[in-house]
């Protein structure tokens, strides 16, 4: 299933879109596109009923596609071509960051460049939507706790991340600096999350053009490392890295101004697209 939200900004209703590309709503099954929506219960529910039961929405707004999300993990350096595009070493472990759920927005929602900013950059990642309640999970048993899949962009301000001293929590979580969507995607639908394909393009040309496959440390990997160190919760977004071709490592560096377009996508997740604008 391709599961959304549509609407205007903090009225979202839940919905489906269907086979033919119509968005159907749920808005009378479910409350939203998180919590116990998206458990394996309440998903099992959403895949019985009939889509052509289910009123048609017309087009609107996407809205980010899960609600409630209570942490938004990131895990940096995880593509190893990314990691020598960089000039950085791959780390023995994965390194953990947290974007601030208040940078959430639509996928195709205007992204501020925040004050001050010279050096704000893209980043094309698989993110993965907890389902259920994980805590001390084995690896065999990790997917079994993921809801889905959707497009995350990791937008980044580099100075504000290594250039401004402590760590790199402030480069990541400006405001808009989170699109997911436009769908949660069901896992059933995602035959292997370590062979989809990754773009990404500014003002029509393209950056990034990789794989999840060159990702050092796998989904269900990732799922059970977190869960030794943090309960991971239903609605919990975990951004697994971007392959190379980031404006950070080209040379000479490349970054964002206002007026530019940035679109990306993954391969069976959708595109997302989004006019970077200058803060007021």
């Amino acid at each position: 299933m391709k599961l959304m939200r549509v609407g205007e900004s903090g009225r979202e209703k839940p919905a489906l879109l269907d086979s033919t590309g119509k968005i159907r709503d749920l808005s009378a099954h479910v409350a939203d596109i998180g919590g116990e929506a998206i458990s394996p219960a309440g998903l099992a529910r959403i895949a019985a009923l009939d889509p052509q039961s289910l009123p048609e929405l017309a087009p609107s707004r996407i809205g980010a596609c899960v609600a409630g999300t209570g942490k938004f993990i990131c895990i940096g350096l995880n593509f190893s071509d990314h990691a020598a595009e960089t000039g950085a070493t791959v780390p023995p472990e994965p390194i953990i960051f947290m974007k601030a759920t208040s940078a959430i927005v639509g996928p195709n929602d205007n992204v501020i460049i925040p004050r001050g900013s010279e050096k704000t950059d893209w980043e094309v990642e698989l993110g993965v939507v907890i389902g259920k309640t994980a805590k001390y999970v084995a690896e065999a048993e990790a997917l079994d706790y993921v809801a889905g899949y959707c497009v995350s962009n990791d937008v980044s301000e580099r100075a504000f991340q290594t250039e401004r001293s402590g760590q790199w929590t402030k480069g990541k979580s400006c405001d808009t600096f989170g699109p997911v969507g436009p769908w949660l995607v069901t896992k059933d639908e995602i035959v292997d999350p370590q062979n989809l394909g990754m773009w990404l393009k500014v003002n029509g040309q393209t950056m990034q053009n990789g794989s999840s496959k060159t990702m050092v440390y796998g989904v269900a990997y990732l799922v059970s490392y977190l869960s030794q160190f943090m309960s991971l919760h239903p609605g919990d977004v975990i951004s697994t890295g971007t392959p190379p071709g980031v404006g950070m490592g080209m040379k000479p560096p490349r970054f964002l101004k206002a007026g530019d377009v940035v679109e990306l996508g993954i391969e069976g997740l959708g595109t997302q697209k989004q006019t970077f604008v200058a803060d007021r």
